[in-house]
């Protein structure tokens, strides 16, 4: 009986931690990180493995502490939308304090780990927390230029990797902040639209009118055409070490008509479900541009 109940308990507290970390969104995120440091590292600075390794695991922390000290704070908002309020800390299962030693201590770890790699990339990990907790956050429920100072943190993971794999932070490591800052737009307000009234339960204003309506729809799609333009500049030979062949800027053309397929999409439709898609894209289009950026620096 002790036993199947240490081991429920066990198994529930795995299970708060991942969700109080949103562990999906986490890996998802440490993917970016990992993705800039393939890109980032060369002969004159070398892939290791321990850095690599500080990298995932501090990056982890990074966003579960992030994520975490969310969660506490909207602990009360939370509570009134349906899918937010199973969440460990409104639902009464975890104490706010215990979410607070958990953010805490993940920060620790974290910024360690990072500080570890370089101070650079340790700087870059703590503003990314402080921006999304102190900034973000509270914002939400007073404007959907939210999204707009999320878009900041949200975008420093796959600079972040390159900081680490070099130490510096230059042109290089800003187009991948630019790409994946204007990324945030398209992706958010996507996840905006068809949660909007799980998130005017709140009170999170998320989207750029304030409403589901032409306005928003135009906004997505001029934010995916930057996002395109972004993506196609280390074609162009200005973007110092980071370069992708005409081919990999071919394939990340066609990708980037892709998305915009699902922005006017939406824009025609105005519906949960076409915006729910672009959201769905949206994900692949990243992972798939990153591995695009990948496989064309290690086949050149």
């Amino acid at each position: 009986m002790n036993s199947t109940s240490n081991t429920f308990s066990l198994k529930r507290v795995f299970l708060d931690f991942k969700e109080i970390t949103k562990a999906g969104l986490a890996i998802s995120v440490l993917f970016s990180s990992i993705a800039g440091y393939f890109l980032g590292f060369d002969s004159e600075h070398p892939f290791q493995w321990s850095v690599l390794l500080m990298l995932a695991v501090g990056g982890y922390c990074m966003v579960g502490a992030s994520n975490a000290f969310n969660q506490v704070i909207e602990k009360d908002l939370d509570a009134l939308m349906d899918r937010t309020k199973n969440r460990p800390v409104p639902s009464g299962r975890m104490s706010s304090f215990s979410a607070l030693v958990v953010a805490s201590l993940l920060t620790i770890i974290g910024i360690s780990l990072l500080y570890m790699i370089n101070p650079k990339t340790a700087m870059f990990g703590a503003i990314s927390i402080f921006l999304y907790t102190s900034i973000y956050t509270p914002l939400k429920t007073m404007t959907s230029l939210s999204v707009f100072v999320g878009a900041f943190p949200g975008a420093i993971p796959f600079m972040l990797g390159w900081v680490a794999a070099t130490g510096d932070f230059g042109i290089e490591a800003g187009t991948l902040f630019l790409i994946q800052f204007f990324w945030q737009f398209p992706h958010f307000w996507a996840i905006g639209w068809f949660l909007y009234q799980d998130y005017e339960k709140a009170g999170f204003f998320m989207l750029p009118t304030g409403k589901k309506d032409k306005g928003t729809a135009l906004q997505v799609i001029l934010y995916t055409i930057w996002l395109v333009i972004a993506s196609l500049l280390p074609s162009l030979g200005y973007t110092g070490k980071l370069f992708i062949s005409p081919v990999a800027a071919a394939a990340v053309f066609l990708l980037g008509v892709w998305m915009l397929s699902y922005a006017v999409k939406l824009y025609k439709l105005r519906t949960a479900k076409a915006a729910k898609t672009l959201m769905l894209v949206s994900v692949a289009y990243i992972t798939l541009l990153q591995l695009v950026y990948i496989i064309d620096k290690f086949l050149r």
